[in-house]
């Protein structure tokens, strides 16, 4: 009681000195989650679980499991499609994408592929999903409005990363075992070029501010830029040991590529296709996602089970958050400002938040108690004796005392909510 009511004190003399980031909760999902996807339309974020064979349906809004959805055979890729709100998930062992309704979470229809399908893209031009088969060395297209197979295209060897172009109608894939990226036609389906690479091209992505295409290729330790509208080589950009995955920072017109046997990130010049500098992350860096509205990128790695946050401006670290085990994949919710990411090895999602003001909650139990003065507390919750207590999480969901982890709580006595209270480290 004597810790609640110096806390309580303190909250009335001190300023909010929240970490800018911070982890909201832990969703459990399927086995091995693998990939994820944010749908806007219903704000919603799917989690495809590799190990069981299905896809569990998160809310955005109050992080709840909204209901799994069964899928084909170890299923690892996933993309939305917003123009008929659909979901489609590549399923690597049944050699099928399987279309799920994003308005009902129920499946619509399977589409057989070609063979190991392993990555998607959405060319929202012309409505189209396209899958890189990495075993039988094509890509199927899809119709996004019929869901049938419009062809089949033939591209290198081990198709295994696509991104599209939305400015010149390209989708570009590379192929990990041929060392080129086929550019293909959106509209016509058919390769347009083939374009001689990196060893080992496995990880692509679009910058849309110069109409560059940059693909990660893992064994020769580079990237390669390649001009949108030519299909031409631009230039060759060194980097650490092995780049595994690539993102765009269109507020600063930056690309920057995670190095899994390097520790690191390198942060490129979007204009220049420069070096800006490196940043030091965890061991075995394999994936990276953009926050566009805090201006950050959020790198995972092996070990320690953490997620390095990187200023965009600055490519300075902010802060690490802790999360579970093996995290191997990000999706961002711009509604609640989230960053979600897929444990592979813990069967579960870490929700991570960003507390920049500004950012509105679409929840009425937060609405009703976001003016409450906030004290901020270390180590075990300590409630009022003699009195009948709830803690609530700010979904408001009920939460034992001492199970809370970092994160933002509202306390009832009572039958009245009296206090909002701030775990930190």
């Amino acid at each position: 009681m004597i810790a609640y009511q110096k806390y309580l004190y303190l909250a009335f003399f001190l300023p909010l000195a929240l970490p800018a980031q911070w982890l909201e909760t832990t969703i459990t999902v399927g086995d091995g989650p693998r990939a994820l996807v944010y749908k806007r339309i219903g704000n919603k974020v799917y989690c495809a679980n590799e190990g069981s064979d299905n896809v569990t349906v998160i809310d955005g809004t109050t992080n709840s499991v909204i209901t799994t959805v069964s899928v084909g055979d170890h299923p690892y890729a996933l993309v939305c499609n917003p123009t008929d709100n659909k979901v489609y998930c590549a399923n690597r062992f049944s050699d099928s994408v399987t279309v799920i309704n994003g308005a009902t979470d129920s499946v619509i229809t399977t589409i057989m592929v070609g063979s190991d399908p392993r990555a998607l893209v959405y060319n929202r031009t012309n409505n189209k999903v396209y899958c890189a088969n990495v075993d039988s060395d094509n890509v199927t297209v899809i119709d996004g409005a019929s869901n049938n197979v419009i062809t089949t295209i033939t591209v290198g060897y081990n198709p295994v990363a696509l991104v599209y172009n939305p400015t010149n109608n390209k989708v570009y894939c590379a192929n990990y075992m041929s060392d080129n990226v086929a550019v293909i036609d959106g509209a016509a389906n058919s390769v347009i070029t083939t374009i001689t690479v990196g060893y080992g091209p496995r990880t692509l992505v679009y910058n849309p501010t110069n109409n560059k295409v940059y693909c990660g290729n893992q064994f020769s330790d580079n990237v390669t830029v390649i001009d949108g509208w030519t299909n031409n080589v631009i230039t060759t950009i060194a980097t650490g040991l092995e780049p595994q995955a690539l993102a765009y920072n269109p507020t600063n017109n930056k690309v920057y590529s995670a190095n899994e046997w390097e520790n690191d990130v390198t942060v490129i010049d979007g204009a220049a296709d420069s070096v800006i500098t490196t940043v030091a992350v965890g061991v075995w860096p394999c994936a990276l996602v953009y926050n566009s509205t805090n201006n950050k990128v959020y790198c995972a790695y092996d070990w320690p089970n953490d997620v390095t946050v990187i200023d965009g401006a600055t490519d300075t670290v902010i802060t690490t958050v802790t999360l579970a085990d093996e995290a191997c994949a990000f999706a961002w919710n711009h509604v609640q400002n989230r960053i979600y990411a897929a444990n592979f090895t813990n069967s579960s999602v870490s929700v991570i938040r960003d507390s920049l003001t500004g950012i509105e909650e679409n929840n009425p139990f937060i609405t009703e108690n976001k003016y409450l003065r906030a004290t901020i507390f270390r180590g075990p919750l300590q409630l009022p004796e003699g009195k009948t207590c709830k803690v609530f999480d700010i979904t408001g969901r009920v939460v034992e005392p001492n199970k809370i982890q970092l994160g933002i709580y509202f306390i009832e006595v009572d039958g009245a909510v009296t206090q909002k209270v701030v775990k930190v480290r």
